[in-house]
């Protein structure tokens, strides 16, 4: 884990001398493990930053975020909790688009806010190299473009930046590793939790890899060897 999140961070720049790093915290293992793996890198990388974690909750109810809350305050630092609506209103009848595309898109709007208010030049989340993979084919089956997550992404004229230290990890490395460590079970609370398009396209995934244990890491090495003169041209399309 240590390995695969510190060749990420340094073959994207992810960290510099004197960061402030917004840390998003879902309250899934994904979210712990990322705030696990930034807490101890603290402690002996070269550069010195700052880590700040910040939960966006999304207003449903039987909350989890008073246990997430003194969890992630008695083991790293205190969680800023920014409470909002945003998965009610994106499920009401008013939303008419998918209801996980603008919760996201919200919560992540809000995060851009938080960091700027607090001097974080970059924001860390807990995607993943199955996420990444996932979002690709997302994005070619839902929207027709060939577009992923990238491990660094800057955006308002590179005065932010999204990293994702995960990005050469697996999900059931991040499995094993929670549970080797004991992190904690938030369960979500979305009503679409299990029933989203994402998931779909997990278990198409699965499939395949089950049928040959090299299709993750050629997909996932695909996204770098992109033979544009093999693509159409959209004014020939």
């Amino acid at each position: 884990m240590r390995h695969a999140v510190g060749k990420a961070i340094s073959d994207w720049a992810m960290i510099a001398d004197k960061d402030r790093i917004l840390i998003g915290v879902s309250g899934g293992n994904d979210s712990l493990t990322l705030l696990q793996v930034l807490f101890s890198l603290q402690k002996r990388a070269p550069v010195k930053f700052d880590i700040i974690p910040v939960h966006v909750e999304p207003g449903f109810e039987d909350s989890f975020v008073k246990e997430l809350e003194g969890y992630v305050g008695t083991n790293f630092y205190p969680l800023r909790v920014e409470y909002t609506d945003y998965g009610v209103r994106a499920h009401s009848k008013e939303n008419r688009e998918n209801p996980c595309f603008l919760c996201a898109r919200l919560r992540r709007n809000r995060l851009f806010e938080i960091a700027k208010e607090l001097g974080c030049k970059k924001i860390a989340l807990g995607h993943n190299k199955d996420d990444i993979i996932e979002t690709l084919f997302l994005n070619m089956f839902y929207a027709g473009k060939i577009s992923t997550m990238k491990p660094r992404q800057s955006f308002f004229n590179d005065k932010l930046d999204i990293i994702r230290p995960l990005a050469y990890v697996e999900k059931k490395e991040i499995a094993a590793f929670s549970t080797m460590l004991g992190l904690p079970e938030f369960v979500n609370n979305c009503p679409s939790a299990n029933e989203t398009k994402r998931g779909e396209i997990r278990q198409m995934l699965e499939k395949l890899y089950k049928q040959n244990n090299h299709i993750k890491g050629n997909i996932f090495r695909a996204m770098g060897n992109v033979a544009s003169d093999y693509l159409l041209e959209i004014e020939n399309d």
